[in-house]
């Protein structure tokens, strides 16, 4: 005999009919209440399967005890943070295409940030997916062998390539499709009205260039745009995630084209001899490469020495393979460099550490032995473990100081990255200010030019950055105070 029955028996024994009546009224009550809550949970169910399936049963449950009500009140709230949440992703039959812009969860700060897909690949794919596995289990990029083989959920059938369109690319990442999700709509409307003011300001500056725009020059950035597209297409998935070289492991941040037995995707880490720069692909092939090689410091001439810091000069048409081979690795952490095996037209000059097992690198900038446009540097690279320690300056500072020596004014090759800027810029105003505050404020700008071997350009466009220089009268005047002077050098650090 159920409870309601029990009840209702109850009910009569000591009540009467009027008791039943109302029990009945009560139970009709309830019934309406629950066909109202399945109606309200059948609208919930599209896209969560098993799970509603579970919470319909706990509400029905719910629904015969004493209070039904705080289950409607949490389905509701359930259906509300669903809506705020936005839609997540999980349909591992219709893939999400390539091009989609979506918003992805940053394991830096566990926000979700606009980004883009650039390329998607099955789990199960045999190339790359067991080689992430065996090597890294920390990235999670795949599914344990002990996990279930049950699990058909987005998250273990498809991994995507994603760009977080307010980061460099240096963070692109592969992503399961869990910490992905549709933007809300008011994010869609924020960005929608970013973008309209941008476009709008794009047109307004378009407007101001067109009469000043020569045929040739847009000419000339069509083929740049196209040139910059090309690029960006080939390099858009990074195909080698690791380098071990010499005591350091270091992630790699660009796509690099090494030959397709290394950078095919299969390869998960390179290892790398930190003295002639051969790469490959075991950690056994490197020992034993380790008791063959004979090179503890870079092949060339070592022009340059102080305490433990060197500086050598290696010619590329001389050590064509060992400079082809640090082109190769610079590009991992280069996003706009260009030149990997065509190496003979250039200098090469490499700083390092020196201690007791060698000299071991720690930058390098590359120059043309002969350029029309006067450039001093075509590239330039600190590895990532001795960033932010002054070697970036140090290597800006020798390359001027080049310069100097072959009695020339110099610039570096443009574009340059997003970090080599930074520290061009932290140069260029720390050997300003400087020479500014010696000279009290008394020197022109060409005088400045033939004392640092700085192009004018770069020094005219340093000073407006301050707000140091004015244009008046159809020049650049240098316009400056001793106080201010001071307090930009104690900005700069």
């Amino acid at each position: 005999m159920s409870n309601k029955q029990k009840k209702r028996k109850l009910s009569i024994s000591e009540d009467g009919t009027d008791k039943i009546k109302e029990e009945d009224d009560q139970e009709s009550k309830e019934s309406v209440k629950r066909i109202k809550l399945e109606e309200s949970q059948g609208t919930q169910n599209t896209g969560e399967g098993a799970t509603n399936s579970e919470e319909n049963e706990d509400n029905d449950v719910d629904v015969e005890g004493d209070c039904p009500t705080p289950s409607l009140s949490s389905s509701t709230t359930s259906v509300k943070k669903e809506e705020k949440d936005g839609l997540p992703l999980d349909d591992p039959s219709n893939p999400i295409p390539l091009g989609t812009k979506l918003t992805c969860k940053w394991i830096q700060d566990n926000l979700y940030h606009r980004c883009e897909i650039i390329e998607r690949r099955r789990k199960e794919d045999p190339a790359p997916i067991p080689t992430l596995i065996n090597i890294s289990n920390s990235l999670s990029l795949a599914p344990t062998p002990s996990e279930s083989p049950n699990t058909s959920n987005s998250s273990q059938e498809w991994e995507y390539y994603v760009h977080y369109l307010e980061f460099n690319r240096r963070l692109d990442e592969w992503v399961t499709s869990d910490r992905l999700r549709f933007p809300k709509d008011d994010e869609e409307d924020a960005d929608a009205r970013k973008k309209k003011g941008s476009s709008r300001k794009t047109r307004q500056n378009s407007k101001r260039k067109l009469d000043s725009d020569h045929p040739d020059n847009k000419q000339e950035e069509k083929q740049l745009s196209a040139q910059e597209k090309e690029h960006e297409e080939i390099t858009k998935v990074k195909n080698v995630w690791v380098i071990e070289i010499g005591k350091f492991e270091v992630d790699t941040w660009y796509f690099s084209p090494y030959p397709d037995e290394f950078g095919d995707g299969s390869c998960h880490k390179l290892f790398i001899c930190e003295f002639c720069l051969k790469y490959m692909k075991k950690k056994k092939t490197l020992e034993r490469h380790k008791t063959k090689c004979d090179l503890k410091h870079p092949p060339g001439n070592e022009i340059y020495r102080s305490g433990t810091l060197s500086v050598f000069e290696v010619d590329g048409k001389k050590n064509k393979i060992y400079c082809q081979n640090l082109c190769l690795m610079a590009k991992l952490f280069l996003d706009h460099k260009t030149l990997y095996y065509d190496v003979e037209p250039f200098l090469f000059y490499i700083m390092t550490e020196t201690d007791d097992r060698g000299a071991h690198m720690v930058g390098y900038f590359s120059k043309e032995k002969d350029s029309r446009d006067e450039f001093n540097l075509a590239c330039i690279l600190c590895l990532p473990p001795y960033q932010r320690k002054g070697y970036g300056k140090l290597l800006i500072a020798f390359s001027y100081e080049l310069s100097k020596k072959e009695g020339k004014v110099g610039s570096p090759e443009k574009p340059l990255s997003d970090l080599g800027w930074l520290s061009y810029r932290s140069y260029w105003t720390q050997v300003l200010l400087e020479l500014l505050q010696k000279h009290k404020g008394n020197i022109s700008i060409k005088d400045m030019s033939q004392i640092t071997a700085i192009k004018t350009e770069d020094i005219i466009g340093t000073m407006q950055s301050l707000n140091l220089i004015k244009y008046w009268k159809g020049q650049h005047i240098i316009s400056v105070t001793p106080k201010v002077i001071e307090e930009h050098l104690k900005n700069n650090g």
